[in-house]
């Protein structure tokens, strides 16, 4: 049995389903602060429970023949982070602390971590390689290379064996329109830029134009939710064959500007997209481009999904059937 942390999030609750329809026993846990009850499958266990709620979360893995975690439970918000940088540390390294107690006392030796390319700051080239240095530029970033080191030095003391997996920009839906991407506060690019055609918002601000890139906004990796479980799957494959612990990035390989994200949304909604421009954002590097050849050589990773045309199609026809996300069926 896999217990999912934070599989009612966008995230999580893609791994929740493609789990289960691979046959997989699944338990959900999920404080549902950010996360949606709508969003998880139905067929798995669910618990609303803070994963820093020690006595809750051991009593879940006591209940259950937990084999495996799939750990998504992380606050994520980059602005967020530079304002109240205290909550990151409390909520995502104080909370795999005490995941670890807990699997440490069950004798639970497997987990595959949602890490994050902002562990690497502003590198110094590009693309990007998991040996590249890790000088992160906002404490989001900061409290997910904490946890890495965490799991590194458990796996030294009790045997818990790792797999980071280290994303660059997630993006899309399942194509069957089923579930996606639905935040209060929306601050991922896509999603937003789609708001527009929703009639949601006017325009989409764009942060910045001073960068040095092809057309002075930033340049992000987009990886479609689905590909990124599918190295979820391999990776949880790779450590039940006996893998050792390790780091993997996750991405496309490919860059598109702020800029070019509007254009191929206005080519796939068919709505012109105003856009405003706005000075930048504290803590956003210019260009993140990752390398993912380590992942689909030792993971046997092969995304299917990851072109930005198919991407922002899967998410449009999500926004298109749930404008209102999970609040109305």
């Amino acid at each position: 049995m896999v217990l999912i942390l934070g599989g009612a999030g966008y995230i999580g609750s893609h791994a929740v389903k493609m789990m289960l329809d691979q046959g997989e026993d699944v338990v959900v846990v999920d404080n549902l602060v950010t996360g949606h009850r709508a969003a998880v499958d139905e067929r798995a266990f669910f618990y609303p429970v803070d994963i820093r709620d020690e006595a809750a979360l051991s009593a879940i893995f006591d209940k259950h023949a937990i084999e495996a975690v799939l750990h998504f439970s992380a606050s994520s918000l980059v602005g967020e982070s530079m304002q109240n940088p205290l909550k990151y540390f409390e909520n995502n390294v104080h909370g795999a602390m005490v995941l670890l107690n807990v699997m440490k006392a069950h004798n639970v030796k497997s987990i595959v971590f949602s890490s994050t390319a902002a562990v690497y700051g502003e590198p110094e080239s590009v693309p990007i390689v998991e040996t590249a240095v890790n000088v992160p530029t906002n404490p989001y970033g900061e409290s997910k290379l904490m946890m890495e080191k965490m799991f590194k030095w458990a796996d030294t003391a009790y045997g818990i064996k790792y797999v980071s997996l280290r994303y660059f920009n997630v993006a899309g839906a399942l194509p069957s329109g089923e579930i996606g991407e639905a935040h209060t506060i929306e601050t991922h690019l896509i999603p937003l830029v789609l708001q527009v055609p929703l009639g949601k918002r006017a325009a989409i601000d764009i942060y910045g134009d001073d960068y040095p890139t092809k057309d002075g906004t930033c340049v992000r990796d987009y990886i479609h939710v689905a590909d990124l479980i599918e190295a979820h799957l391999a990776a949880l494959r790779y450590l039940r064959g006996g893998g050792d612990s390790d780091i993997f990035n996750l991405g496309s390989g490919d860059g598109f500007s702020v800029k070019e994200i509007v254009e191929v949304a206005r080519a796939v909604t068919g709505h012109p997209i105003p856009s405003n421009q706005k000075t930048r954002r504290a803590g956003d590097p210019a260009v993140l481009i990752a390398s993912s050849e380590k992942a689909k050589q030792k993971l046997g990773w092969c995304p299917g999904r990851t072109e930005i045309h198919t991407i922002i199609e899967d998410a449009w026809r999500w926004h298109k059937q749930h404008p209102e996300g999970y609040e109305v069926k």
